[in-house]
């Protein structure tokens, strides 16, 4: 039987209340709280796309071990070396991405995983490796690869940091965009994620009434000031399949009543998700501009009554709303979600992801927030580069320094985005970090530049269209 909720070790307790007669202590005295100027790191990370099979000979020995065996099992193979453009995340890849993010996040108070652990196409692959679709032994070797990289990213962390994690739409039993609400995979990974990510540091009867639901929580870790909002926005895709349900509705209600605690609670918010709301620059791109730069249609990521309604609650709660976080595209972007009124726009901050498979050199950022409001700053973008001579994780852009512009970031983002179609030197710089630096896999032209730049503040599909169709 899975373990969802056992209850915390006494040292876990005993860590717990000592964070907490602390944090009492530096309260109480008046003066001596944190200047807001002081800034702390928050990595933020996803699309590991981790794949297993990248050395197949290793697969019959992999089905037999244990997870926290299979780092020595992939130390034998033949393959020593991250694998380019066009793979996904193999073994020498993560420990490359281990070892930039054990030297990054000593004083990091929370790290944010934007999900996607699986790689794509794990089910047909496994079976093809196996040699029968036996989905006993899928799930059993599913299970496994979650559980192996939960423990190689903890590994990397400090103990006392948890993790604010989302699912991707390939992290299922049943396969892409095919997560079962109340299914055995929520189940079964419940006890996982909630000890080694988030420690333990949250209610575990709220955590698992709504993860093993359909795979969204509320939480508010020990070193936080902020409540993290960990939505399941794979229910509102377009590709999602789950029919016959209201996990949806549900999902919504639930944001609502969770936004409006927050609200009358004085609590500021951070939202985590993985497909972002908005335009799907790539599939309108492909599918409906013609040789002009026209569109025809626009692909979306949302259904649009859902993304109406969660618009209508990002713009009610605006000044609670601090921040936003979401991964999905692999690509360096952001979108902005403004007031009712069109003005205070909140950003959707879109994390590159490490996998490499859309041509995306792998990538990561680390936030700079201000330690006693955790109001976002500023950022730094963190490149492994294919096509460079450096072989590591390294500083590849700080927005700061990059666009000229100090304050907040929320500010700086709605500051930005109207540059970017009248300054050449800040599209040029934005078109460069959209691939992470892979210019020769950048799509992003004179001709199609106008669906890269209306996404970012254009949420709607119509306006969207007319942006596009009337950039020129």
């Amino acid at each position: 039987m899975i373990r969802v909720c056992a209850k915390p070790g006494y040292g876990r307790f005993l860590y717990g209340l000592l964070s907490l007669l602390f944090i009492l202590c530096v309260n109480c005295g008046g003066d001596s709280a944190p200047s807001s100027s002081t800034t702390r790191p928050v990595l933020v990370l996803g699309d590991i796309h981790f794949n297993p099979f990248y050395d197949p000979d290793l697969f019959p020995e992999l089905m037999a071990s244990p997870p926290e065996l299979w780092p020595h099992i992939f130390e034998g193979s033949v393959i020593t070396e991250p694998q380019s453009w066009g793979k996904e995340t193999n073994y020498p890849l993560l420990v490359k991405l281990l070892d930039a993010v054990q030297s990054r996040v000593s004083s990091s108070p929370v790290v944010l995983f934007q999900g996607d652990i699986l790689a794509h196409k794990f089910r047909e692959t496994f079976f093809g490796l196996y040699g029968e679709q036996d989905e006993a032994a899928l799930r059993a070797f599913v299970h496994k690869t979650v559980a192996f990289f939960v423990d190689q990213l903890r590994g990397a962390l400090p103990e006392d940091t948890p993790v604010m994690f989302v699912l991707g739409n390939n992290d299922s039993y049943a396969g892409d965009y095919r997560l079962i609400p109340g299914g055995d995979f929520l189940m079964e990974t419940a006890e996982l994620f909630y000890t080694e990510f988030l420690l333990r540091q949250v209610d575990c009867d709220t955590f698992k009434e709504t993860y093993c639901e359909a795979g969204y929580y509320k939480a508010q870790p020990l070193s936080s000031k902020v409540v993290f909002i960990c939505l399941n926005t794979l229910l509102f895709s377009v590709n999602w399949s789950g029919e016959g349900t209201d996990a949806p509705e549900q999902h919504l209600a639930w944001l609502r009543d969770t936004l409006a605690d927050a609200q009358a609670s004085g609590k500021k918010v951070w939202l985590v998700m993985h497909v972002p709301p908005g335009a799907d620059i790539y599939g309108t791109v492909a599918a409906y501009m013609d040789e002009t730069g026209h569109i025809s249609d626009a692909a979306m990521m949302w259904k649009p009554d859902y993304q109406e309604r969660f618009m209508e609650m990002m713009r009610e709660y605006t000044d609670i709303i601090q921040a936003g976080f979401a991964g999905h595209t692999h690509m360096d972007e952001y979108r902005l979600v403004s007031d009712s009124g069109g003005q205070s726009p909140n950003p959707v901050l879109i994390t590159p992801g490490i996998s490499p498979v859309f041509g995306n050199n792998p990538a990561f950022k680390i936030f700079d927030m201000g330690e006693s409001n955790w109001e976002l700053r500023d950022y730094r973008s963190m490149v492994y580069p294919f096509d460079g001579g450096i072989r590591e994780f390294s500083p590849y852009y700080l927005f700061s320094s990059v666009y000229q512009m100090e304050g907040p970031l929320t500010a700086s983002l709605s500051l930005l985005w109207p540059r970017l179609s009248t300054d050449t030197a800040d599209r040029q710089n934005y078109t460069h970090f959209y691939y992470s630096g892979h210019d020769a896999g950048n799509p992003v032209n004179d001709i199609n530049w106008p669906a890269y730049w209306c996404a970012v503040g254009n949420m709607d599909k119509e306006d969207y269209m007319a942006c596009v169709n009337s950039y020129r």
